[in-house]
């Protein structure tokens, strides 16, 4: 009695054991008796059934075998385990490490789930921090243009305009000297061997004008007078330059008078 008392744990640890002998052997026993019930049912002859009855031969054989089982449990007497104070804490123990067991895994899954989220969270973060610097050199970009900005005055305007006009001007200028030392070179008035062969031509030659200043004539009129741009066709004008003009598509014959021609309009 004074060990028991010095010692109250292995008290409590005796009688768990027994309490654990105690149900190990009842469910034996209980084990044993359905082995002897299916032996017994085992041992039982089979019978020959036929395609009529084989359904209620079928029935006829589960009743047997539910009333033997039912029979079998009335024999035993079903004893309740005491709870005791021994068993209701080994009973809560095993509750507590399952339940603790059931946490462990949501905390486990809790804190894989916090791990991605926090992943993700760094990198949108980063993101965030890209896009901030975007935005930042952008708005140092954008004030540096805004100073840079000059307001332009109408004198100023004003100058520059004339300083196209003028140089495009100096570039029509330039245009119209280059075209006609290419016309001068490649289509001159008829020469002397020409004015000899026949005498009309020859007294005729003393008017004719060059290409140079017929093109002159037809782009004038063009720009001159815009509704009315037909010039009537003299004598001074050398006919195969005429009709060479009008075969190339550079003149065109009035609809109704065939003696006026006018520029093609290729500046519309």
């Amino acid at each position: 009695m004074n060990q028991q008392k010095l010692d109250p744990d292995s008290t409590t640890d005796m009688e768990v054991n027994n309490t654990e002998e105690e149900l190990v052997k009842e469910c034996e026993e209980m084990w044993e008796d359905l082995e002897e019930c299916q032996n017994k049912l085992s041992l039982i002859g089979t019978e020959t059934l036929s395609n009529s009855n084989a359904q209620l031969s079928l029935l006829i054989m589960q009743v047997k075998c539910l009333t033997a089982e039912l029979s079998q449990w009335h024999k035993e007497t079903t004893e309740i385990t005491p709870l005791s104070e021994d068993v209701l804490i080994t009973l809560g123990k095993e509750k507590f490490q399952k339940l603790r067991h059931d946490l462990e895994m949501v905390l486990s899954t809790i804190q894989s789930k916090n791990e991605k989220l926090k992943e993700d969270l760094e990198r949108e973060q980063q993101w965030l921090d890209e896009q901030q610097q975007i935005m930042k050199s952008l708005n140092v970009l954008h004030n540096e243009l805004k100073n840079e900005v000059v307001t332009f005055s109408e004198s100023r305007i004003l100058n520059e305009l004339k300083t196209k006009i003028l140089n495009t001007k100096k570039f029509k200028e330039k245009l119209l000297i280059t075209l006609g030392e290419f016309l001068e070179d490649h289509f001159p008035l008829p020469d002397g061997a020409v004015k000899k062969k026949k005498k009309n031509i020859q007294e005729s030659t003393a008017q004719l004008i060059t290409l140079h200043e017929v093109l002159e004539i037809l782009i004038n009129r063009l720009f001159d007078v815009p509704h009315d741009p037909y010039v009537k066709i003299s004598d001074s004008f050398w006919p195969p330059y005429i009709e060479l003009l009008l075969r190339n598509g550079i003149a065109l014959r009035h609809p109704e008078d065939p003696t006026r021609i006018r520029l093609e309009a290729f500046h519309q």
